[in-house]
């Protein structure tokens, strides 16, 4: 998990305020876990009648968003002002805003924890605005986390929400729902509904839980390519083909670039023991045995044939010299292309 977020929360929960947070990034997780904490824990029930404000970007100027910050607590030490979707705020990086949020920011009100939710995108570093939040406000930008760490994302979210997942089901989680910490934490939040306590959760659980069909899924075809199963391979295949608007094509060509593409990298680097890889790839040394072991079934100019047909079928299927052939069938034919 994020060093800086799990720091901030640390100091938190020990009741440890700062006058300004600026939480910016692509990535929400952090940005939610943190503004949630401050609005539900700083103050009590009675407290939050008078003293908790949340507003939203698109609604507010930062002028009315410091009159609420600028304001003593009634009845209480500290008021909580959130700011969510603060990115909407109009004049946050016009002159005008951002000199009287500056002005702010260089004396903040003491009693006052003032929060800003920026999300998805990070303040113009070449503003003044932009360079100085990070030296007057606890400041932190979160980024999409690399394939690699989300092992140890769900690890220890899971460990958080006291369940144990079997080492093959964080595998799926990892690569089913990807890189969204949000939905990764949603998913693991359904799977404690029907948890044992002794049993660690297996991989058929999470595939019926999160939603993944365990015998004709887009894991079960790249298994079928990486061992070169034909025979899977068609019945996989076959079903996709029957059920296009269950399982649309697009999706899934581009989940099966994403692995070869990687696999050209692994391909022609140096290193190709698991360590190396990891380091190559950006992926989950979860991932590694399934590249070493499409490395022996696949040589280099196979790799770049196969990286060549995904992006033919690609334009094809976005309408580029698209013939008579169908979604379903124009996979198909892709499909053994590959692996034959």
């Amino acid at each position: 998990m994020d060093s800086s977020g799990i720091s901030i929360l640390t100091d938190l929960k020990k009741g440890k305020y700062s006058p300004v947070y600026f939480l910016q990034g692509e990535e929400t997780f952090y940005i939610d876990l943190i503004s949630n904490y401050l609005e539900n824990n700083v103050l009590s029930e009675s407290e939050k009648s008078f003293n908790l404000t949340v507003v939203y970007g698109k609604d507010v100027q930062v002028h009315s968003i410091l009159t609420h910050a600028k304001r003593f607590p009634m009845m209480a030490e500290k008021q909580v002002v959130i700011v969510r979707e603060a990115q909407d705020i109009s004049d946050l990086q016009k002159d005008s805003g951002a000199k009287i949020l500056l002005d702010y920011l260089s004396k903040p009100v003491p009693s006052t924890i003032l929060v800003f939710c920026h999300k998805h995108k990070t303040l113009d570093k070449r503003k003044e605005v932009g360079k100085k939040i990070e030296q007057l406000t606890v400041s932190v930008t979160f980024k999409k986390p690399y394939e690699n760490q989300l092992s140890d994302f769900v690890n220890q979210y899971a460990i958080e929400k006291k369940l144990k997942i079997e080492e093959g089901g964080i595998r799926v989680l990892c690569e089913y729902v990807g890189n969204d910490l949000n939905r990764l934490a949603n998913e693991i939040d359904k799977l404690t509904i029907n948890a044992s306590d002794n049993k660690p959760i297996s991989v058929e659980q999470i595939m019926s839980t999160v939603g993944i069909s365990r015998e004709y899924n887009v894991f079960e075809l790249q298994k079928a390519l990486i061992n070169k199963d034909v025979l899977l391979a068609s019945k996989i295949t076959d079903y996709f083909e029957s059920n296009t608007k269950k399982n649309p094509m697009m999706p899934m060509v581009s989940f099966l670039f994403s692995f070869f593409s990687k696999l050209l990298v692994a391909a022609t680097s140096a290193d190709k023991s698991e360590r190396g890889l990891v380091a190559s790839l950006k992926i989950s040394p979860y991932a590694t045995k399934d590249y070493i072991k499409a490395l022996q079934n696949y040589p280099v100019s196979k790799i770049c044939q196969i990286v060549t047909l995904i992006k033919e079928a690609d334009l094809k299927l976005k309408g580029v010299n698209l013939g008579s052939e169908s979604e379903g069938q124009l996979f198909k034919e892709l499909v053994f292309r590959m692996i034959l």
